[in-house]
């Protein structure tokens, strides 16, 4: 794991945050490093990937808020270094798959999973172009 904190953060909302806390460390092996709020009320929660830097940050959906986004509607990529054992733990969880495991054109091995929010999140091992590289 990283010695330092996550610098890019995908922000959630949630109908049902506690549900969706329990889905992303339970069915995908999120961290849970803080939760506010009492009871299943959830003002601001944290949970970071352990395989890398990446967090999500997440809380009730508020929609006279200034900084809302109707849940259901964000998608994520998380690396992943074994995206196969990560699917058979998914699959066991009964997750809803949307793409099962596959080889991309660009050369990741990946699945895509819908979350009970509505979300997508793809788990794969492409790890992004390297820094100064130039589009084609």
């Amino acid at each position: 794991m990283p010695d330092t904190n996550p610098t890019v953060w995908l922000t959630l909302q949630a109908h049902n945050p506690a549900v969706l806390i329990d889905y992303l460390v339970g069915t995908f092996g999120f961290d849970l490093v803080a939760r506010h709020g009492e009871g299943e009320t959830v003002e601001h929660a944290e949970l970071l990937w352990p395989e890398g830097s990446g967090g999500v940050m997440l809380g009730a959906y508020k929609p006279e808020g200034h900084w809302t986004r109707e849940p259901g509607t964000a998608g994520g990529y998380v690396v992943t270094s074994d995206p196969d054992r990560l699917y058979e733990r998914v699959l066991a969880a009964g997750a809803d798959i949307i793409v099962k495991i596959n080889e991309t054109p660009y050369g990741s091995r990946e699945f895509v999973v819908r979350d009970p929010e509505g979300n997508l999140w793809a788990f794969g091992t492409y790890t992004g172009a390297p820094r100064g590289g130039h589009p084609s």
